[in-house]
């Protein structure tokens, strides 16, 4: 058995006696909505897929929405390694949050991080601010999990934010800059070995975006180092890569890391991260840059509202993708622990985020006309979707399976369609039409330097 099952056949029979209880009140219900006389207060934490979804679908509703991030931008992630890689700039892939609401006569948009949550008093709390609600959805998203690891974070940095994009460029830059002056063999050997930790689609999609800078981008930049010599490791504990697709997928996946000159270590458990590289069990490897996509933290949503999580902190959610005896509070997105029909943890993608939002709207929506509550949420499967460099990807959808050439395509052609703006639509596929043809990668800047003297400077 599950090591939650019980548990979650708890949250499931609670959610339904919390529904039952909740979905009979009327809109004027002072426990619920508060005062009759106002709008219901939806605050949203998180304008990430999940809360954005939620915020746009309410955008006509008779209520008063708060968006509340600690970020002024929503971010397309799926696209945030080529940031890191020098293949799109942070405005390609981001897009400020008051803009994207503009319109909404009833949305205010407030930055600020969320510090806590008074379920008693219905506040939320924002450094000295309480902002009250009468429906609370958190969509906080997750961070870099060490697992118990964390002093590994300054040496590995991991890739949530366009923070972090640029942070890995510039590791990623500066160590050919390093190796270009170093006068040892053995160290410009180290800058020039890049160790990625971690074989889901973030790590295979760096692994592929990192070789094609290197070998091609800037093959003839250099004068005393050869790019083209550079050392990509990609580590991979369990024994297949890409472990959410099926296994045929996976192999492909490897096979075609293989062949671009990516060096893929399964079954490699990394125990320990330092500035100088890595240990591989009690081997060590040497490394100038290390990249780390192996790993999640939840928000401290469990925390804030003394709710059940699971190892890495997410919120155990029911079928309404509400906690047990909460009937006025959501969690959505990377912040839930949320389950499909058969059981199975639905996986932290963008697919899934935004149809939680939609149906938390209409869940909201429904209290607000009095109708009973919308069935169970169910995920519709939109496929799972990685590229490997630049000629091939793989795509599990359903029962079909796409590989190779014709899977790029459809892999560029969604991510293109799922920006929001056809500026960034139109730039973004313009971008990647000259890289294509011409390899270049016109986003190769070393940003975040203390002052302009200490490019060489060690961190």
């Amino acid at each position: 058995m599950h090591r939650h099952e019980p548990l979650r056949q708890q949250i499931s029979d609670r959610a339904v006696q919390s529904q039952a209880m909740s979905w009979g009140r009327t809109q004027g219900d002072a426990r619920l909505w508060g005062a009759a006389n106002r709008r219901p207060r939806v605050v949203i934490v998180g304008a990430g897929f999940a809360g954005l979804s939620t915020a746009k679908q309410l955008a006509k509703a008779a209520v008063d929405i708060t968006l509340i991030d600690r970020e002024n931008h929503h971010l397309f992630q799926p696209l945030l390694y080529q940031v890191a890689t020098a293949g799109l700039s942070p405005a390609e892939i981001a897009w400020p949050i008051r803009s994207l609401v503009r319109d909404q006569r009833n949305t205010r948009v407030l930055l600020g991080a969320v510090t806590g949550i008074d379920g008693v008093g219905k506040h939320v709390m924002v450094a000295e601010q309480k902002i009250p609600y009468d429906i609370l959805v958190l969509a906080t998203g997750a961070t870099h999990g060490y697992f118990g690891n964390d002093s590994w974070a300054a040496h590995a940095p991991g890739l949530k934010t366009i923070d972090d994009a640029t942070e890995i460029r510039r590791r990623l830059l500066l160590a050919f800059e390093r190796a270009e002056m170093a006068s040892d063999a053995r160290e410009r050997e180290r800058l020039l070995t890049i160790v990625i930790v971690g074989g889901g689609p973030t790590g295979v999609e760096m692994a592929g975006s990192v070789v094609e800078l290197a070998r091609k981008a800037l093959a003839a930049d250099f004068r005393t180092i050869d790019p083209q010599q550079t050392h990509v490791l990609l580590v991979e504990a369990g024994p297949h890569l890409l472990p959410n697709f099926p296994e045929p997928l996976s192999r492909h996946a490897e096979q075609a890391l293989r062949r671009i000159g990516v060096d893929v270590r399964l079954k490699h458990a990394v125990t320990h991260c330092s500035a100088t590289g890595v240990m591989l069990g009690d081997k060590g490897v040497s490394a100038g840059t290390i990249i780390w996509a192996a790993g999640i933290t939840a928000s401290p949503a469990a925390n804030w509202l003394a709710a059940a999580d699971d190892r890495v902190g997410r919120v155990l959610v029911g079928p309404d993708l509400q906690p047990p005896g909460m009937a006025d509070v959501f969690v959505i997105g990377d912040t839930a622990l949320a389950h499909d029909v058969a059981g199975k943890p639905l996986p932290g993608i963008a697919p899934v985020a935004k149809q939680q939002g939609v149906y938390v709207a209409k869940a909201i929506l429904a209290r607000l006309a009095n109708k009973a509550a919308p069935p169970p949420f169910r995920y519709r499967d939109r496929g799972l979707l990685a590229t490997v460099g630049r000629k091939t990807a793989v795509i599990a959808f359903g029962r079909m399976r796409f590989k190779g050439w014709f899977a790029w395509w459809i892999w560029g052609i969604a991510h293109i369609y799922f920006l929001i703006s056809l500026r960034n639509r139109l730039i973004v596929m313009t971008q990647w039409l000259w890289s294509y043809v011409s390899f270049e990668r016109g986003a190769r800047l070393i940003t975040g330097m203390r002052t302009k003297f200490d490019l060489f400077m060690k961190d």
